[in-house]
């Protein structure tokens, strides 16, 4: 039986064109930074976000987290949404390992109010509490649904830290599905931040690594941080090489993603018993809300997965769809037809 995985875009496999260029990349000692694909990688990354350098790390949330410990100090305060990658889903890595404390803003889908954030600045003349020490925006928004954040919101976040000198990082993850949904240059985004971290692993098909950027003390600082956390790679070119490929020739391709997405909306919109807000159907992600059905979400999950389709029981009525590369118009009518015939 064919297996259909709208699991996550982590899943992607390596292109061929990857995985010639990790047989044949040219390699060094990262540590020492003699790994001429990693250096290459690196360069081409910075100057697509436009930051002054950048570092390759094994995983967005080693790169979020090597964000913290480098803007920050312990005993701080993140100010962040409350359903944001970083606070929700790496482990409670900001307290374990920064030592800072979360100030959670409710956000409308992933979108903070600039008023709220403004409001939740601590400043340094303040000796009762915990001075806010970084501001983090995540764009798109997972937990939203692949919701493209606006670049006005962004803005007026970035305008209101830099009047208070705080640092704002982007938890970037799949931040290239917002520049080509927005149809903008990724720096466009990336200029109302201090620092990005974004993951090539996901929709752009490189079968591990992301990307942290930011100026040159900043990357400094996380390359000494990155070998703490055992992010030392060594000879990491022949995974470097499929980055490269990712943001040469993989960027422009999402928009398939989209489209497809799309597809898989209508379809499962018309079918009785599901809701969908097409208001954040954004990129390559759907949130299908099946409360009006008899089922909950695992049970309707390992339904489809009897039938050859996978897909994330999110909540107990929410189900996650993710497209990416190797999910086409034909899986999606194949989709669209086994969930029709469980719930009709």
């Amino acid at each position: 039986m064919k297996i259909i995985d709208f699991r996550s875009d982590t899943l992607t496999n390596p292109t061929e064109e990857m995985r010639k260029a990790m047989y044949n990349a040219e390699l060094g000692d990262d540590v020492y930074g003699e790994d001429p694909t990693v250096n290459r990688l690196e360069e081409i990354a910075a100057k697509k976000v436009g930051k002054e350098d950048a570092l390759f790390v094994p995983t967005g949330t080693m790169g979020n987290q090597l964000a913290l410990l480098s803007h920050t100090q312990r005993g701080q305060e993140v100010i962040l949404d409350d359903w944001c990658h970083i606070f929700r889903f790496e482990v409670g890595g900001l307290s374990f390992l920064s030592g800072l404390q979360a100030r959670t803003i409710v956000s409308d889908k992933g979108v903070m109010n600039p008023e709220l954030v403004k409001q939740a600045i601590v400043s340094d003349d303040n000796i009762h509490h915990a001075q806010t020490g970084l501001v983090c925006l995540e764009n798109t928004h997972n937990m939203a649904g692949g919701v493209v954040i606006p670049v006005e919101n962004m803005k007026e976040i970035y305008n209101i830290a830099r009047e208070k000198n705080i640092p704002v990082h982007l938890d970037g993850a799949r931040v290239f599905n917002a520049a080509v949904y927005l149809k903008c240059d990724i720096k466009e985004i990336t200029k109302y931040t201090d620092s990005v971290m974004f993951c090539l692993s996901k929709g752009l098909c490189s079968p591990v690594g992301s990307i942290l950027a930011g100026n040159k003390v900043f990357i400094k600082k996380a390359r000494r941080l990155r070998k703490m956390l055992g992010g030392g790679m060594r000879q990491a070119g022949v995974l470097a090489a499929t980055g490269i490929i990712a943001l040469d020739n993989m960027i422009e391709r999402l928009q398939e993603d989209h489209d497809n997405v799309q597809f898989l909306t209508q379809g499962l919109g018309n079918i009785n018993g599901i809701k969908i807000d097409k208001n954040t159907v954004h990129t390559n992600i759907l949130m299908i809300n099946i409360k009006d059905t008899e089922y909950n979400s695992q049970q309707l999950v390992n339904m489809m997965k009897e039938k050859g389709v996978l897909a994330t029981p999110i909540t107990e009525k929410i189900i996650r769809f993710v497209t990416h590369k190797y999910i086409n118009k034909d899986n999606i009518d194949t989709t669209i037809e086994i969930v029709n015939n469980i719930l009709t």
